[in-house]
């Protein structure tokens, strides 16, 4: 079992693995920017280290900065959290190699699942259903046009690395395709440092659905069950809730077995994430591989009982999973509201400063996972996520109705945040009767 574990990572993450850390009888050691000196979990930590300037690739994105912090605070281990370094291969490498333990997949398996088209041959071999569309990267211009001529328009543009919508393109006709190839390309290098691309079928109307998998150093593989992440604004999850409403079960059982054959056929060990795409008649179209713990990690958690993040450092320390796939039972309904330091009256301004007002809901089956107190300042450097709201109910029609209760009681001040918009969401009836698709949060904006 690890000694002490370094937390590569910032804000609500960094908070949550600290936690599983203390209970887990491990030291915690933080690394911060100096944008994030006053963060006021640092002093929950066992020690903390500043790593540089507030900008990411000065602090968060430094390697060599966060391996020099972590010989300096003598660490086991190394937990990268959700973002920054948590998906880059060579992180995982630089720490195999400096003998510290990586929380996360290795080089290797990342490699497999983490790349967006690596991964499609696997899903291929492991029965998993893929979109049609290119086998490899894209090279040349004239081979998108002919991929996308074969498998019929719309078509959309993707970076083979990373995610969040940065080198995504949809395309419904040649010219638009041309126009973005490039485009894509090079936004792909400037957002991951890999410009590869490829094509596939886009599918209108469709429902993002995605799969919680563990997999330990033993060759076991169990997932945790689906969640519905359909609630987005320009490719950003919004809203996700556990398990996916109007989901038909046999169907999604057969997704969810596939997704952990996927991830046990890599030699995976760690969390993962398998995220679909659904259509109208429940087909299923694996979409990627998320190689890390996600933001919605908790609505998993509380429908299983598995403490994801725990589960992760255990499984680094190689200890097998302590629970075979009959042992995950689904209780209830969860709902996670991402709280956003946005103004979404303003198309999404951020809204950096400080906050004086910190008011937070309570209550039975309310959870809160941020690292806001009150007097804490928003930074404008970092991702604009100040924190989440998560309830959990017998039903869906329950836990729609406890976050709405809870929204309620939330107040933040005088920064602006995307409370209100999730209050407005909560009572929708479109969104209560379930089973809207990734578009309809933006056409909702429009209206």
């Amino acid at each position: 079992m690890f000694k002490r574990v370094l937390i590569a990572n910032r804000g609500e993450i960094a908070l949550r693995i600290l936690r599983a850390c203390h209970e887990l009888g491990m030291e915690a050691v933080c690394v911060y920017s100096k944008a994030d000196a006053d963060a006021p979990y640092l002093k929950l930590a066992d020690r903390a280290i500043c790593i540089g300037e507030a900008p990411s690739k000065d602090s968060y994105l430094n390697i060599s900065r966060i391996i020099s912090a972590a010989e300096i605070a003598d660490v086991d281990a190394i937990h990268p959290g959700y973002g920054f370094l948590s998906e880059r291969a060579d992180f995982s490498e630089v720490c195999r190699d400096c003998k510290i333990e990586f929380i996360g997949p290795s080089p290797e398996a990342m490699g497999k699942l983490g790349d967006k088209v690596e991964a499609k041959r696997y899903a291929k071999a492991a029965k998993v259903p893929v979109f049609p569309g290119s086998e490899g990267a894209i090279e040349e211009e004239q081979e998108a046009v002919e991929v996308a001529a074969e498998i019929g328009y719309p078509v959309i543009i993707k970076a083979a690395a990373g995610g969040g919508g940065r080198g995504m393109r949809v395309c419904r006709n040649e010219a638009t395709l041309r126009t973005n190839i490039a485009k894509a390309q090079q936004e792909a290098l400037a957002a991951f440092g890999n410009g590869a691309v490829f094509v596939e079928k886009f599918l209108e109307d469709a429902r993002h659905v995605e799969v919680q998998v563990l997999g330990d150093k033993h060759g076991h593989a169990v997932h945790l069950w689906e969640r519905d992440c359909s609630m987005q604004r320009r490719h950003q999850k919004v809203v996700e809730e556990a398990p996916g409403p109007l989901i038909e079960r046999k169907k999604i059982q057969g997704v969810c077995e596939a997704a952990a054959k996927l991830v046990k056929s890599a030699e995976y060990a760690g969390a993962a994430t398998v995220e679909f795409l659904m259509d109208k008649d429940q087909n299923f179209y694996m979409l990627e591989v998320n190689t890390r713990v996600q933001v919605e990690h908790p609505v998993t958690e509380l429908i299983t009982g598995v403490d994801i993040v725990k589960q992760s450092i255990l499984i680094a320390a190689g200890e097998p999973l302590p629970f075979k796939q009959k042992d995950i039972k689904v209780n209830g309904h969860a709902i996670e509201c991402r709280i956003n330091a946005e103004d979404p009256d303003r198309d999404f301004m951020p809204s950096a400063g400080k906050i004086e007002t910190w008011e937070l809901p309570g209550g039975p089956g309310v959870r809160i996972d941020s690292h806001v107190v009150p007097g804490y300042y928003v930074p404008p450097n970092y991702d604009s996520m100040i924190g989440k709201l998560i309830v959990h109910a017998e039903t869906r029609e329950a836990a729609l109705t406890r976050a709405s209760r809870a929204l309620s009681e939330f107040n933040v001040g005088p920064i602006k945040t995307t409370i209100p918009l999730h209050k407005r969401l909560m009572r929708n009836a479109a969104f209560a009767r379930g089973g809207v698709d990734i578009h309809f949060l933006e056409r909702l904006l429009k209206g």
